[in-house]
């Protein structure tokens, strides 16, 4: 089929700047009577948001490190102050663990207080700006920044002296995110990405010299491997890993010989995938294997650190519905995250006991019908008697603990609440209500959804069914194993307030529940995300939560490959869809080899290439390929001229080809930015206003403001 809108790929193509300005102008035109609903909701989100406020310090060494925020400052501000010095005699001293106590007025510094990096300075005269890499050295005298001012992601590394705040002249440009220093900090280990995006090879450089002298330590030839690479937090071991969709293989090195040779601890195989930590067990220093060998839903394994390949002894066996994510090994825990019943759980085992002995983390909640996100958060050191863990459902905001180890058998009177996010404007979660349904798909799959409301408001979930139905928010994702657990936001809060709905439909490809729950959305099987959502979307019609006409969709990257299939596929069930950064193109990107993360991706959606199969199945499904003459709902694609992981060119095809058929389409393409849109935190409000009024607009709520704030 000859592609009418392909020309639209030259980037460099004036013609084709003019075509996305002259989109935006004509978005701006169709939304431009909700320039103050827009203006409202920005309003509400700043009235809700604690502009200023200053973050949970995290001991890393001898200093206390945290964020502040500064009421009309876009970004935030990297801080520390000094930490009492460990006593050998004494390591557990309450005093050296317990992070200063927060102050009365937060726009105040600390006492002592030295600012690490404050990115307002450094996005000085940018449109866009983000950190890639961020890493002090060991000693706390060097500071280690990677910056991307244009939205690609790739970053520009600088070191700097935080003694004297003079920035070395060793620059480095063009590398992938996550570089750090040895335990050392004389030498740094960065990632470089190939012509396609991919990070491929990692380098080491001694600070100080000429970046054109930087040595190659490991280099990843095959195109469908992504390279990384980090320190174990125990500061023994430095670690490289390589890893496509379904395969892995990590390579580690002693720390104290940082120009020695990497090697591997378990060879590639197909279709096996692991990662691994270090941990001291008995006085014997292991590996901490988790792995899919044999073990769909993974299990973990130690081998001795110097015969990896050795018989392996089993931790945590394997157990169908039990998806174990990892484990993080300390002095004296270890700490397991795994999944069932399609929400997270986090557990702890002390080293001071055998065989091991796993507790679930229990946190302090008055309603334990919540649907709860838990794990560790922030724990960089090793000989740490404490655990510092986050957790947070869709109405509870996300909320910073210590669990105190020692008193593991205590359950949640272990947990010291430290911080809980501030919602300001008298929220209360009491007024918001939670719960899990589940939706039957066309072959009997249950399929979960996640439902939070503002209480009130009628409606088969208030009990009310005299009410009618609802103005429901429906997302979803279903790609790459990723699961949507339970989470707060303060800009939902316009939505919910409004009477809205908020539901997530946890279709296939994700990892909600388990691994057969993802190898049932991909490649040959991706259909049913599609299937699935539609399920959910009938569901909530069929028991009258919704009604078509009242309910909207939204989806981003490959979830707005699930926004335009469903558009395609089931149009009648929805009055609008807004997908963001949308995959819409994927036969014509899966096709180009040469473009961003191409080859890696065969393993997630199949190679067309070489498989008349897999081609015959993506063009079945591809968004673009499959629009027709129908009715279609109201359609906003949002994207960013410089998006490297999904390119402009698929929305804006998408968008041309749907106005063919007659639907209302709008595109909005962000000039300075990335796939993750605009950065600084008032640009994003503004950002998601524009997308929320619109929500609105299609609801039919737009005019309608009479609404409890």
């Amino acid at each position: 089929m000859l592609d009418p809108y392909e020309w639209l790929r030259a980037k460099d193509d004036p013609e084709v700047i003019a075509h996305l300005t002259a989109e935006n102008a004509y978005a701006d035109a169709r939304m431009a009577h909700l320039e103050g609903l827009r203006d409202t909701i920005v309003g509400e989100i700043t009235a809700r948001t604690l502009e200023t406020d200053m973050g949970i310090p995290v001991r890393e060494g001898d200093w206390w490190y945290y964020g502040r925020t500064v009421e009309g400052l876009q970004y935030g501000i990297q801080c520390r102050v000094p930490a009492v010095p460990i006593d050998p005699a004494n390591p557990d001293d309450p005093a050296v663990w317990a992070p200063p106590p927060p102050l009365d007025d937060p726009s105040q510094p600390r006492e002592g207080e030295q600012i690490v990096i404050d990115s307002n300075v450094e996005a000085e005269g940018h449109d866009f700006f983000s950190l890639g890499s961020l890493d002090v050295s060991d000693d706390g005298n060097w500071l280690l920044f990677g910056v991307d001012t244009e939205g690609d992601e790739r970053y520009t590394l600088r070191i700097r002296s935080l003694v004297t705040g003079e920035t070395l002249p060793d620059t480095i440009e063009q590398t992938a995110g996550g570089a750090f220093f040895d335990p050392s900090g004389q030498y740094v280990f960065y990632t470089t990405v190939d012509e396609s995006w991919r990070p491929d090879t990692v380098w080491r450089h001694r600070v100080g010299t000429d970046p054109a002298d930087d040595v190659a330590v490991f280099h990843e030839p095959d195109d469908g491997f992504w390279v990384g690479a980090g320190r174990t937090r125990s500061g023994r071991y430095l670690i490289i890993e390589a890893s496509s969709s379904i395969t892995s293989e990590a390579r580690a090195l002693d720390a104290s010989t940082p120009e020695g040779e990497f090697a591997v601890v378990w060879p590639r195989r197909a279709g096996v995938e692991y990662d691994l930590d270090h941990a001291v067990i008995d006085g014997r220093d292991l590996w901490l294997i988790t792995h899919n060998d044999n073990a769909p839903d993974f299990q973990i394994v130690a081998v001795p650190v110097d015969a990896p390949l050795a018989p392996p002894e089993t931790l945590i066996p394997h157990e169908a519905g039990r998806r174990v994510e990892g484990i993080d090994a300390f002095a004296r825990f270890l700490v397991l995250d795994y999944r069932r019943d399609g929400l997270p759980a986090t557990a702890i085992a002390r080293l001071d006991g055998s065989p091991l002995e796993w507790n679930d983390i229990v946190v302090p909640l008055a309603d334990s019908a919540k649907l709860l996100s838990i794990g560790a958060r922030g724990n960089p050191e090793w000989n740490q008697p404490t655990l510092r863990i986050g957790y947070a459902s869709f109405t509870e905001p996300a909320t910073v603990a210590s669990l105190d180890v020692a008193r593991l058998a205590e359950g949640a009177a272990a947990v010291t609440v430290l911080k809980q996010q501030p919602v300001l404007g008298g929220y209360s979660s009491a007024d918001y209500a939670e719960r899990r349904e589940w939706a039957v798909a066309a072959d009997g799959t249950r399929v979960p959804i996640s439902l939070v409301w503002r209480k009130g408001r009628g409606g088969r979930l208030d009990g009310d069914d005299s009410a009618g139905p609802r103005a429901t928010h429906l997302y979803g994702y279903g790609s790459y194993e990723a699961s949507i657990d339970p989470g707060f936001s303060i800009p939902r809060l316009s939505m919910l307030d409004r009477g809205v709905v908020f539901a997530i439909a946890h279709v296939r490809g994700g990892g909600e529940l388990g691994r057969a729950w993802y190898e049932n959305g991909k490649t040959l099987t991706k259909t049913n995300t599609f299937t699935d959502f539609i399920a959910v979307a009938q569901h909530l019609v069929d028991t009258g939560v919704t009604a078509p006409d009242r309910l909207v969709a939204e989806g981003g990257s490959a979830g707005g490959l699930l926004m335009g299939a469903v558009a395609n596929l089931a149009p009648q069930l929805f009055a609008g869809i807004l997908a963001d950064v949308p995959f819409v193109d994927p036969l014509t990107s899966i096709l180009m080899p040469e473009l961003p993360l191409t080859v890696i991706e065969w393993d997630e959606w199949g190679n067309p290439l070489d498989d008349a199969d897999v081609y015959a199945y993506m063009k079945a499904y591809s968004p673009y390929e499959n629009v027709t003459e129908q009715l279609y709902p109201r359609i906003l694609a949002v994207t960013s001229l410089n998006d490297t992981r999904v390119l402009y060119v698929e929305p804006a095809k998408w968008v041309a080809r749907l106005r063919d058929v007659g639907a209302d389409a709008v595109l909005r393409c962000e000039m300075e930015a990335g796939h993750g849109g605009v950065s600084g935190r008032y640009s994003a409000w503004k950002q998601r206003a524009i997308e929320l009024a619109w929500l609105l607009d299609v609801l039919g709520l737009a005019a309608d403001e009479s609404h409890e704030s």
